[in-house]
């Protein structure tokens, strides 16, 4: 009940015996919550609502009686000192981060103030996915339930107002599915359910080859591709290469059309195009197009077989292509540089520097694996239009989406 104590503490002064509650409640998916009060006059303080993350960290929103927001933020791992200012920086749907401030309740909580008419509060109501730095800690928030989150916390102060902490009741607002979701049998009693991730892939060959990381699919028990706009496909795994990070897969038919490797070497100033499925599902379920240059023909450490680049990438975008002005392909996305790492190190988040395997590396390993695959030198007067490459990228460019069957993962750790 942690959870509940630290939604209380939120309007407290200190302590977290200066209010009380929930009264009523709000359930919206895994958030849940009510309305408090103040236990020294019985007076109505607040509504909020709270979800525990992944990642150990405790996340509450919270509207006060005057209209006010607050956001609160706790982890078990936290020893703050009440009274000292606390640096955050909150980021929402990749905008330009928001550097804060807020206030540690206790050891464990940190109030963030919100006022109705900030930036802050506009962009928190619409995101849809926020990040916070703390503490040399990065911490992503899936913020899709929000949209039925804030009705409810403001139909929970409107409520109270108006009829009291005694006659509360549950204070979500009813909305209209858009689809009925699909109905799933429930996993039998020693069934473990299966968790899936994705990545991106592109196809080399006229035989259905398609190339991608071996961090996307390492340890899958089923692997799917799929063009956009179009039904996914059984991949299976061909070869892989966990040193240089390179996965080769292979559908049972062909797809139409193949990119083609660039021959010649790209140049540090070149222009860059960077092409995935980041977040896929949270962001938008078609792929996205990001710009940069080379800043870079080596990686961390001088590694020679990595382009740094300055084309913005996510989660989701390992595997994919990167191409160069004329649509040929000049590297395989990999990484972005860890920010929490750098910043533990420099004090500072890096911004725009990611990484992507060299076509030269590609190339052997799809050498050593008998791949044909094709070829195309640079010409300055082939260059085309960013809009052109991402329209010939849908014919070529797959979201890779790899299933892992817990059970099955249980029983090889056991062996």
């Amino acid at each position: 009940m942690w959870a509940v104590v630290a939604a209380a503490w939120l309007f407290a002064s200190a302590t977290p015996s200066n209010a009380r509650g929930p009264y009523g409640s709000i359930s919206v998916g895994n958030w849940k919550g009510g309305a408090f009060t103040n236990d020294k006059n019985g007076a109505f303080t607040h509504c909020s609502a709270g979800t525990t993350y992944q990642s150990g960290i405790f996340f509450v929103v919270s509207i006060a009686e005057n209209g006010s927001w607050r956001l609160g933020f706790a982890h078990e791992s936290w020893r703050l000192t009440a009274g000292e200012a606390f640096p955050l920086a909150l980021t929402f749907d990749g905008q330009p981060a928001f550097n804060v401030y807020g206030l540690p309740l206790g050891t464990q909580l940190v109030n963030v103030e919100m006022p109705v008419n900030s930036a802050l509060i506009n962009q928190f109501r619409k995101a849809r996915q926020m990040t916070a730095f703390a503490q040399g800690q990065l911490f992503q928030f899936n913020l899709n339930q929000t949209a039925q989150l804030l009705p409810a916390l403001l139909n929970c102060v409107v409520s109270v107002k108006k009829n009291g902490v005694a006659n509360a009741g549950e204070f979500a607002v009813a909305t209209k599915p858009a689809a009925a979701p699909p109905q799933q049998a429930a996993p039998g009693p020693t069934q473990k359910p299966a968790r899936s991730g994705t990545g991106t892939g592109f196809v080399v060959s006229s035989s259905g080859h398609v190339v991608t990381n071996h961090h996307v699919v390492g340890g899958c028990s089923e692997i799917t591709g799929n063009l956009s706009g179009e039904a996914p496909v059984k991949l299976r795994l061909v070869s892989d290469d966990e040193t240089n990070d390179l996965a080769l897969l292979q559908a049972p038919t062909p797809f139409k059309d193949v990119v083609s490797l660039r021959q010649n070497p790209i140049l540090v100033g070149n222009g860059v195009v960077a092409i995935g499925y980041p977040y896929h599902g949270l962001l938008t379920s078609d792929f996205t197009v990001t710009t940069g240059i080379v800043s870079s023909l080596s990686g961390i450490l001088n590694d020679t077989r990595h382009l740094q680049i300055s084309a913005a990438v996510q989660p989701g975008n390992s595997g994919g292509p990167l191409f160069d002005l004329t649509g040929a392909v000049v590297g395989v996305v990999a990484a972005k540089l860890d920010a929490v790492r750098m910043a533990r190190a420099t004090g500072t988040i890096p911004e725009n520097i990611n990484f992507a395997i060299k076509t030269g590396a590609l190339r052997d390993f799809l050498d050593n694996s008998a791949v044909a695959y094709r070829t195309a030198e640079w010409r300055e007067e082939m260059k085309k239009e960013t809009a052109e490459i991402a329209k010939n990228a849908r014919g070529y460019t797959l979201l890779i989406t790899c299933t892992v069957n817990e059970q099955s993962a249980s029983a090889k750790k056991g062996n």
